[in-house]
């Protein structure tokens, strides 16, 4: 079956919901069969995931409260990008001093994901940032609870694979870093 023979044909679209960070949109469409339909998803805009790493070695991580799921979410920094930046590494290092205080010495990008695609827009890059240093204060949103904290690589793999470490994102990001790391 060929690429088209798969193709839904939008027919038209509007945002059903908007507010601070995502859209609800509806787009009436037209799939292979002919059926017209609706489907609703999420539209955000793209985030970056950092993967922040100190001269020592360990890993720098966030604690925050996440409302959706009202606990406290262990993680590693992340955030959508902005119109000043200039590109997603200037967005990591932006999110990444916003968030922990730390500067990147270097950060270089590692991959793109669409976390979950049948239901949202999203974009998330991922960024490894070598050379952390505590430099600045945090400069947190109105809205974000954030405390940091460093940990070992080791730690964060063993919660990821053990299912400790509940946040998608920061799971993915550490998950591919030990697979690359043993190739």
């Amino acid at each position: 079956m060929a690429f088209d023979d798969l193709a839904w044909r939008t027919l038209g679209s509007e945002i059903d919901y908007t507010c601070p960070g995502f859209d609800v949109v509806r787009d009436d469409v037209r799939l292979p069969d002919g059926t017209e339909t609706e489907f609703h998803y999420v539209s955000e805009p793209p985030s970056v995931v950092v993967l922040p790493f100190t001269e020592d070695g360990d890993v720098v991580v966030i604690r925050e409260w996440r409302q959706a799921v009202e606990r406290v979410n262990f993680g590693l920094p992340a955030g959508g990008l902005e119109d000043e930046d200039a590109d997603v590494s200037a967005a990591a290092r932006r999110e990444l001093r916003e968030e922990t205080g730390y500067e990147a010495g270097d950060v270089e990008r590692v991959g793109t994901y669409e976390p979950a695609n049948g239901l949202f827009d999203s974009v998330l890059h991922y960024v490894l940032a070598h050379g952390c240093e505590p430099t600045a204060s945090q400069e947190l949103d109105h809205n974000e609870s954030i405390a940091v904290e460093t940990r070992t690589f080791e730690e964060l793999r063993s919660k990821a694979l053990d299912g400790d470490l509940r946040d998608g994102r920061s799971a993915l990001a550490v998950l591919q870093y030990a697979v690359r790391s043993d190739e």
